[in-house]
């Protein structure tokens, strides 16, 4: 069972993404999830937490800019992404807590 991303592409600086976390097989309901994301030649590093009931954490660094919310009814997780930065450029990935395997991910890329 894998949580699948999606929603990134190119985006110049100051603009917005809404990242998509799509699940099957009610795997998530009851969990908090996350959304991770990892540039190249970095670790992978927490963006954004959301509870079960929830209640949101988020990294200083996207604090005030990104939005994490999700939809149990559809299975969704979502990340909503507002003035991008060129540093905000990574594959983002969604996963639960306990983490099941890692999908693909998907690329943002911030570039004028």
């Amino acid at each position: 069972v894998q949580l699948q991303a999606s929603g990134g592409g190119l985006v110049q600086p100051g603009g917005s993404l809404r990242l998509s976390c799509a699940a099957s097989g009610n795997i998530f309901r009851f969990n908090t999830m996350r959304w991770y994301r990892q540039a190249p030649g970095n670790q992978r590093d927490l963006v954004a937490s959301i509870s079960s009931g929830g209640n949101t954490n988020y990294a200083d660094s996207v604090k005030g800019r990104f939005i994490i919310s999700r939809d149990n009814a559809k299975d969704m997780v979502y990340l909503q992404m507002n003035n991008l930065k060129p540093e905000d450029t990574a594959v983002y990935y969604c996963n639960r807590v306990p983490p099941l395997v890692w999908g693909q991910g998907t690329l943002v890329t911030v570039s004028s």
